[in-house]
This record gives C-alpha cells, sequence and structure tokens, in this order.
C-alpha cells in the first residue's frame, strides 16, 4: 500500500492544526480579565484562555476572550458611554451659550439701571418739583422696558405711547394745581386721544419710539436666540442611539479587546465612518444651525451700529427730558386747543378756570444732555467681540462632531490599526455628512427614508428662530410666546440638569464605573468572520475526510 496520499493528509492537517495554535487559539485571555474587571465587572464565567467565536453577534466569531454575557454588557457599556460623550459634548456647548447669556443679561440690565439712576438724579435737578410727585410713571416706564426685555407679552410701542399719555396727564394737571381735581376723567381721557393730534411733546416721542424699539427688539430677540440654540443642543443631545449604531460602537470601542487587540487603536477613517453614521441626523442640523448662528452674528453686530444701543438706553432721559420742556413751553397753545376739543367744564358742571385765561408754568425746567463716554463705547464692543468669536466657534459644531469624538482616540498608523475585523489597514473611504450621504456606509446600516423625528422638529424650530431673528434685524417685534413650550420659559432656560457646568472636552472611550446591566436586542444578522482564522468546523470536516480516504485504502489493500 503506498501511504504517500495519507502522509501527505496527514501533514496538512497538522499544518492547520499549528497555523490554529500559531493564530492565538490557546492564547491566555489575561489582559482581558484585567480589562473586563477594570470596568466593575465579575470575572465569573470569564475564559481563562481562548475560546471559539461562532456564538457572537456583533464582534468577528474568531477565537475570542469573550462569552455572549460579555459581548451583550459590553455593547450595553459602549452604548451608554456614547451617549455621555454626545451630551457631555452638548454641554460644553450649552455652557458657552449659557454664559454668553448671563453676560449680555448683565451687560443689558446694567444699562438700564443706569440710565434710570441717571434719570432720577438729573431730573430731581432738571424738572424740580415738577419730577417728585410724577417720580412713578418714570419709574414705570423703565419697569415695563425691564419686562418686555424678559419676554413678557408687551407690545412696546403701546408702552411707549400709553407713557406719553400718561405724562401728558400729569403735566396738564401741574401746569394749574389749584383747578387741577376739577378735571374730569372723560376730559383727561379725551385730553389723551388728542395726543397724536396735537404733538404736545413735539418730535421727540416718535424719534424715542424708532430707536428705543430697534433696540430693544434687537436685544430681546437676541437672549431668545441663545435660549433656544442652547435647548436644541440639549434636546438633539438626548437623542438615543439606533441599534445599529450600538453594534457599530461595540465593534468599534470593544471588540478589538474580545480579539486580543485591546492595545490596537481604531483606523482614523474606520472611526469617522461609524461616528457620522451614527451622528448622521444630527448633521442635518448644519444647514439651519449655521444660519441661525450667522443670523445672530448680524444682530449683535447690529449693536454697534449708529446709534449704537448703549448710546439709545443712556439717552432715554434726554428725549423725555426734551420733550417735557417744549410741552411746558407750548403749554398755553396746548391748553387752548385741548378745551376748544373737549370742553372747558371739569367735574359737576363747574367751569374749569384753566380755559378762561392763560396760565403761566408749572416750573422753570431744563433739558438734560448726554454725552457718550469711551468707556461705555469700548465696553460694548468687547460684548460683542466676544459673543461673536464664541458664536463663530459652535458654527459648525453639528459637522465636525464626529472628527470630534475621534479625535486623539485613533491610530496614527493606516496599516497596523483595527479596522472591525483585524489589525489591519482599512480601505472604504470616508463618507459625507449628513443622513443622505450614509446610504453606502459600510459600517453602520441606516433608513435614510426615516429620519429621526426629534431632530426634524428641531431643524423646524431653527428656521422659525432664524426668521424671527432676522424680522428683529429689521426693527420688527417679535412675539415668542408661541415657542414658550419649546424654549423652557424665562431665563436662559439652560441650567437644568447641571447643563451650565463646563463639561470637558470630548474623550472617547469608557469610564471606570460599575455599569448596569440591559438586554442586548435580538439580531437576526450574521457578521462574517476573519478570512485568515480557520475555523473548527473545516478541521472536523478535513478529519472526516481522512478517516474516509484511509478507510477506502484499507478496503483496496484488503481486496
Amino acid at each position: 500500500m503506498d501511504l504517500t496520499p495519507v502522509a501527505l493528509l496527514v501533514s496538512i492537517i497538522s499544518v492547520s492544526l499549528s497555523a490554529d495554535n500559531a493564530g492565538g487559539k490557546a492564547r491566555s485571555c489575561a489582559d482581558m480579565r484585567q480589562f473586563y474587571s477594570g470596568k466593575g465587572f465579575t470575572l465569573n464565567g470569564v475564559p481563562q484562555s481562548e475560546i471559539s467565536g461562532e456564538h457572537l453577534r456583533i464582534c468577528p466569531q474568531g477565537y475570542t476572550c469573550c462569552t455572549s454575557a460579555m459581548e451583550e454588557t459590553l455593547s450595553n457599556l459602549s452604548r451608554r458611554e456614547f451617549e455621555g460623550l454626545v451630551r457631555e459634548a452638548g454641554r460644553s456647548i450649552q455652557a458657552s451659550l449659557n454664559a454668553q447669556y448671563r453676560t449680555f443679561d448683565t451687560y443689558f440690565l446694567e444699562l438700564l439701571n443706569d440710565s434710570e439712576r441717571w434719570l432720577e438724579e438729573a431730573f430731581s435737578a432738571a424738572l424740580g418739583d415738577l419730577y417728585r410727585p410724577n417720580a412713578g410713571v418714570f419709574r414705570e416706564l423703565y419697569s415695563d422696558l425691564r419686562r418686555y426685555y424678559s419676554n413678557v407679552p408687551l407690545n412696546l410701542e403701546e408702552v411707549l405711547d400709553e407713557f406719553w399719555m400718561r405724562l401728558q396727564e400729569r403735566l396738564l394737571k401741574a401746569s394749574d394745581p389749584e383747578t387741577a381735581s376739577l378735571l374730569s376723567d372723560d376730559f383727561l381721557e379725551c385730553a389723551s386721544k388728542q395726543t397724536e393730534t396735537l404733538h404736545p411733546f413735539g418730535d421727540a416721542p416718535r424719534e424715542l419710539k424708532a430707536k428705543l424699539v430697534r433696540s430693544f427688539v434687537g436685544a430681546r430677540a437676541f437672549v431668545r436666540g441663545l435660549n433656544a440654540a442652547g435647548e436644541i443642543v440639549r434636546k438633539v443631545s438626548q437623542v438615543p442611539l439606533s441599534l445599529e449604531c450600538n453594534r457599530a460602537i461595540m465593534k468599534l470601542v470593544y471588540c478589538p479587546h474580545c480579539r486580543g487587540f485591546g492595545s490596537v487603536k481604531p483606523c482614523a477613517n474606520y472611526c469617522k465612518n461609524v461616528m457620522k453614521g451614527c451622528l448622521a441626523n444630527q448633521a442635518d442640523l448644519d444647514t439651519e444651525w449655521q444660519s441661525l448662528i450667522e443670523t445672530m452674528l448680524q444682530v449683535a453686530s447690529s449693536f454697534g451700529a449708529e446709534p449704537s444701543m448703549d448710546t439709545v438706553i443712556y439717552s432715554i432721559p434726554v428725549r423725555i427730558s426734551e420733550a417735557v420742556v417744549v410741552m411746558q413751553e407750548n403749554m398755553e397753545i396746548y391748553t387752548s386747543k385741548v378745551f376748544k376739543l373737549c370742553g372747558d367744564r371739569g367735574e359737576d358742571g363747574t367751569p374749569s378756570s384753566i380755559s378762561e385765561e392763560p396760565k403761566k408754568k408749572a416750573s422753570t425746567v431744563t433739558a438734560v444732555e448726554y454725552k457718550p463716554s469711551h468707556k461705555a463705547a469700548a465696553r460694548l464692543e468687547v460684548q460683542v467681540t466676544d459673543v461673536s468669536s464664541k458664536l463663530k466657534e459652535m458654527q459648525f459644531y453639528w459637522i465636525q462632531l464626529p472628527s470630534a469624538l475621534c479625535s486623539g482616540k485613533t491610530s496614527s498608523s493606516d496599516e497596523k490599526c483595527w479596522n472591525g475585523m483585524s489589525k489591519a489597514s482599512y480601505l472604504p473611504e470616508v463618507m459625507g455628512d449628513g443622513l443622505a450621504n450614509q446610504i453606502n456606509n459600510p459600517e453602520v446600516e441606516i433608513d435614510i427614508t426615516k429620519p429621526d423625528r426629534t431632530i426634524r422638529q428641531q431643524i423646524m424650530l431653527l428656521k422659525i428662530m432664524s426668521n424671527r431673528l432676522r424680522n428683529a434685524l429689521n426693527g420688527n417685534d417679535v412675539d415668542f410666546q408661541d415657542t414658550s413650550d419649546d424654549f423652557s420659559g424665562s431665563g436662559s432656560g439652560m441650567c437644568a440638569d447641571q447643563l451650565c457646568i463646563r463639561g470637558r472636552p470630548p474623550v472617547f472611550g469608557p469610564k471606570n464605573d460599575r455599569p448596569n446591566h440591559f438586554a442586548y436586542g435580538p439580531n437576526n444578522k450574521k457578521v462574517k468572520s476573519s478570512a485568515i482564522q480557520i475555523q473548527p468546523s473545516v478541521i472536523l470536516l478535513v478529519l472526516l475526510l481522512a478517516c474516509l480516504f484511509l478507510r477506502r485504502q484499507c478496503t483496496l489493500c484488503c481486496s
């Protein structure tokens, strides 16, 4: 009997077994056990040496140090860690937006407070006895201005019109204190209605309204924009991972540990494709997000345009004092016209002495003057420059997020890196940004016809907010009340859940906390095994063929 074929077959089997052993079949799992234990997990059931990986549903099915339970546990851990990284990156943006909100809010309210304080000081001297009994009218004006700025539903033009009507009534009564009590409510109401036709205050009300409305509308819209941007980042950062994204993240982060490549970092392009696939919906925010940031930059820039916002607010006392001077100088002519239009009878039919003969002015008043301060102008310039630089830094946040999450956590070598299957190069090209560009993503299976609903809602809100900011930029009053449910009411709305704490830069990797164990959803898709790994089932098949061959040889010898 010629035993050459048998010897050849035995040699092949021996070489195969040797290659399999050399490939790591009997390699120790000491590194994996140490790594797994470092995560806070029990070592019960963790192999001492590599086992067959046919049970794995995510990682490559070669020899492995991971059981099914370990794969499930690490998959859940990778999901929680990745969602935490996305939220942490979002908190960093929220913290920046919130800091800008607080800085601008403090600055603007200080302008108002300083303006009111100066009015009280200047008017006490300029108006004399005319100011003190009527101080409440001016305080109410500033109170309404603050309420409007803080998003209370007020019509700013109506607020100013009502202020001038109240001031006109007070000055009319002050023109003749002796008969002021005789003026009926009907007469005063009629007199108030003549404000637009008689113009008792000259052009000051019109000039103040034009400038003040523009400044306040812009300031309120700006802080609402900061608020809205922070809320959108918060909501989008809380969108949970899809099942396919969870699989891709697990394969990227922890599968190399299961395969014995724990020290091998992922290939750079491999990491980018995983991140671009997982954050595809988020990247679709980019166009409208950039539009919002650009519009906010324009609004911020308008604060320094002539007349600058600080000059307008500091000039409120100037315009009011000018108006009072005009009315005082023309009081006799004004009262004469009012009595002709509204009648000359007071309460109970008593003739009013005001209409009988012109009266002297109640008091002598002088207009106050405001000289723009270089220090105030410099402070406004610093405010605009600072907020603009911060907004520009986050303008491309959504499309830069995938690269940021991979930054510093990938291999510097394109050939000796983890490519999802083994330590080798990664050949697929990097996908584009956004959902539509992920149709051929080799790492994350995505149905591009089913965009995330929450993110689509936030895209719509970005469009709405951008349009409102553009209207504000043109001086058109904007109503923000219908989005109060979406943008968390008053204040910045960005300090919930410790969001005002500035987070560290995004880092890619696990935290040493003991995670909870959650069930991993079923998936019927099989993951192809490594082409260079010899499977036990193949060896058994070769042995079976060898036995049949030997049996055939024995039969021939006997015959």
